[in-house]
């Protein structure tokens, strides 16, 4: 029995659609056209924004240090310093007198951008000052990633110690030199083809750069945060020597006592 011609036009329909489905690539798989336009357009704005202070004493600080990681934004509606010759945005606390020196401060970075391979993350740098404003330690925060089950527990985690009784005052805000660093990412930048779209492309730098804005959560440590910060990746792992070799090695030292080493002691 010869096919109909409603049968034939709709199979012709069902084969060209099936044929289009390997070169359609949906719109949230598609890598953007402009990767660097987010971290220019913010480097932009940060640049042309007018400072409110020069001076961490010109600072505000009627914020107490949140007991537990608190959820800040830095935008372009936020305010802007220039400390030590540094543009940036900025967060100012007062620190808790009642807490036990030392104490650990607990801060997340989120990625800024839709795809991993455009965007980046706002890198804190820490500094305590003491009752006259004055600094009594700075630091850039390394961070380090961690990808958990939950948002909270995604991110790029770091951490600060707080070991000095003089300390009154905190200000967080990025350094001319986080802002032109990177932070190492374990998952690489995801490119899609159009023949296999869900396929993960492994090429890529490993490393996200650091911008002038983002989310960022700060306060005191608490255990989720620990947890994430003791077992986040702040680099890539250093090459064995491949399993094969590393079973012959203990075949040969362990299970058959060939040991170079053990051999010059006389053991």
């Amino acid at each position: 029995m010869l096919p109909s011609a409603p049968r034939i036009v709709l199979l012709t329909a069902a084969l060209v659609v099936l044929g289009a489905c390997r070169t359609i690539v949906p719109p949230n798989f598609r890598p953007p056209e402009n990767p660097n336009g987010g971290i220019t357009t913010a480097r932009k704005t940060l640049e042309d924004a007018s400072p409110c202070c020069g001076s961490f004493a010109d600072l505000s600080y009627q914020d107490m240090l949140p007991w537990q990681p608190q959820r800040f934004e830095l935008s372009k509606d936020s305010p802007v310093a220039n400390l030590n010759g540094d543009r940036s945005y900025f967060l100012a606390f007062r620190l808790p007198q009642g807490a036990q020196l030392p104490y650990t401060i607990a801060l997340k970075s989120e990625l800024n951008g839709r795809w991993l391979s455009s965007s980046y993350l706002f890198a804190p740098t820490m500094v305590v000052l003491d009752d006259a404003f004055q600094p009594l330690r700075s630091e850039d925060i390394q961070l380090c990633e961690y990808i958990g089950w939950t948002s909270e527990t995604t991110g790029a985690f770091g951490k600060f110690k707080v070991d000095d009784d003089k300390a009154r005052y905190l200000v967080v805000y990025s350094s001319a030199k986080q802002q032109q660093s990177q932070t190492y990412w374990e998952q690489s930048p995801t490119t899609f083809s159009a023949e296999a779209p869900v396929k993960m492309n492994s090429a890529g730098s490993f490393k996200i750069p650091h911008g002038p804005d983002g989310v960022l959560f700060v306060g005191m440590q608490n255990d989720t945060y620990k947890k994430a910060i003791n077992n986040a990746v702040c680099a890539k792992a250093q090459q064995g020597n491949g399993v094969i070799s590393t079973l012959r090695d203990v075949v040969t030292t362990d299970l058959l006592g060939d040991d170079k080493k053990k051999k010059e002691k006389g053991g």
